[in-house]
């Protein structure tokens, strides 16, 4: 009987133990299990893209889901109109144009990000978060001279990224690889990569010398090496084997960030998962190909909005949804035309990119920086509309506040209550960039101030923004900025111009 005891008494203390192992780890203020953070970014999404935004000729029903469900911001920003821009400020809390050497940058530029820079993955990493970054980097590897045989650093990992599976640049830049955790996923090293950006190596085509090659024509600047019949921006010689298949992006991307959530699970975690599409060269898997009904650009959205509602099947499965915040958004507004030949001009139908914004991808106006701006947490946040001004560059500060980090940057306000729904009052002023122009938001007002430059940027047929004269719109009653009011209210004017001033300082234009 005494055995039987002591059998029983093991046995229990063995339960406990192996309890104990399995509980989750929890906040050291209330006992509560930290949230799971993730960023849902797409590339070039416009305002009028998804149906949640007004998009009706195709429909995104799990982009609308997390809009039905969360808070749906109409006055949601990117920091710029241009991706790598936007990525710096997103990921540093930093305005991009405080940075000379935030813009876009070609596949072989060094890393854009200070290692010795506050980032949102080095601040949840001091708060006991595991971090991972899947999908497209553009934000520069290395530090000149990068040999892409060997481990390439200081790129993701050293800037607060716990795992990183990655392209290097844009899906039509080289090279047109993997980048797992520093390495290039797949090599051969009996096939080694050279990259060059400024010529060709000896007996490789072109999409300009060999056309024939090519399944895809080029437009403009996208004519330099072909990797699976599309012509790239930049010179690529070997890694035939780590060369990635475009039709398939998607799909792999998707799998890595399932793949990262079920082997993080047991632990609070923070994914950075940056979809490709729809940039160019768009190149939707064959399941997807005719599904929009508006050619390829409308068919890669579709296929955005299918990873997005398989990934958030594998947050419920594995039972997360009700512990995850997530914050949708995209790097900038959208453009058809972006260097191929790929019929999205043509196939445009009734479909409005920018809804009922002016401009697009590389402008001042509103559709350049306005995006689709949408924060979820089942349970915790209920659905809603705001009008709240918000930013990507504040999600540093917010998410700071929310794990009780004291980390914050100059440009970054806190606006954690209004992420969650609850509260309606965003930042009161913002600057927005484009191509290294700035603009001014107050309230509902909007100052451009001059510059010089084509008005029109006549490859993508997109408005650029820039005038000789003062702009302002009143953003209320002119969304679609058809009624510049700098003449007739030069108060209003005046004061714009000196809040402006204020932050950005007088070194903004060259007008001067």
């Amino acid at each position: 009987m005494k055995k039987q005891k002591q059998l029983i008494l093991f046995l229990s203390l063995m339960v406990l133990m192996a309890s104990c192992q399995m509980k989750p780890k929890t906040s050291e203020k209330n006992g509560e299990k930290k949230p799971n953070i993730v960023f849902i970014y797409l590339d070039d999404l416009g305002y009028g893209d998804v149906g949640a935004y007004g998009a009706t000729e195709f429909s995104t029903p799990n982009m609308d889901a997390l809009a039905k469900g969360g808070v749906r911001f109409t006055n949601g920003y990117s920091s710029s109109a241009t991706c790598t821009p936007s990525r710096y400020a997103l990921l540093t809390g930093t305005y991009p144009w405080r940075n000379k050497d935030a813009k876009i940058l070609p596949g072989s530029a060094p890393l854009l990000i200070d290692t010795a820079q506050m980032t949102i993955p080095k601040m949840l990493k001091s708060k006991g978060y595991y971090t991972g970054v899947v999908g497209k980097w553009h934000l520069g590897l290395g530090s000149g001279n990068l040999d892409w045989n060997k481990h390439i650093t200081p790129g993701p990992n050293e800037v607060g990224f716990d795992e990183s599976y990655i392209l290097a640049a844009t899906q039509d830049r080289v090279p047109t690889v993997f980048i797992d955790n520093g390495y290039v996923d797949g090599l051969d090293p009996n096939d080694p990569i050279e990259v060059s950006y400024k010529k060709n190596f000896e007996g490789e085509p072109t999409g300009k010398k060999n056309p024939e090659l090519t399944t895809m024509k080029w437009h403009h600047g996208h004519n330099n090496s072909i990797v699976n019949g599309i012509p790239r921006i930049g010179f690529m010689k070997g890694g035939e084997a780590a060369k990635w298949k475009d039709v398939d992006m998607a799909d792999h991307f998707l799998a890595k960030a399932q793949a990262f959530v079920k082997a993080h699970k047991e632990e609070p975690f923070f994914l950075y998962y940056a979809l490709q599409q729809p940039h160019v060269p768009r190149t939707p898997n064959p399941r997807f190909v005719g599904k929009s009904g508006l050619g390829v650009r409308g068919d890669v959205i579709v296929e955005a909005d299918w990873c997005v509602g398989e990934f958030m099947k594998t947050l419920e499965e594995e039972g997360l949804l009700e512990n995850t915040l997530i914050v949708f958004s995209s790097d900038n507004g959208p453009v058809l035309n972006d260097g191929y030949y790929d019929e999205a001009v043509e196939k445009l139908g009734n479909h409005k990119p920018t809804g009922p914004l002016r401009g697009g991808k590389y402008s001042l106006f509103e559709a350049g920086t306005r995006v689709p701006f949408i924060t979820y947490w089942k349970g915790k946040i209920e659905g809603k509309v705001s009008d709240a001004l918000v930013c990507q560059v504040d999600i540093l500060s917010s998410l700071a506040e929310l794990v009780g980090s004291d980390s914050k940057t100059k440009d970054s306000e806190s606006l954690l209550n209004v992420l969650l729904g609850n509260e309606d009052q965003g930042r009161e002023e913002l600057i927005i960039e484009a191509g290294g122009r700035t603009a001014y938001r107050k309230g509902e007002w909007l100052m451009i101030p001059p510059y010089k430059g084509k008005t029109v940027n006549t490859k993508v047929n997109i408005e650029t923004g820039s005038s000789r004269e003062f702009q302002l719109y009143n953003l209320t009653e002119d969304v679609a900025q058809q009624n510049n009011l700098a003449s007739s209210n030069p108060e209003k004017l005046k004061e714009m111009f000196a809040g402006f001033e204020a932050i950005r300082g007088t070194n903004y234009s060259n007008m001067k």
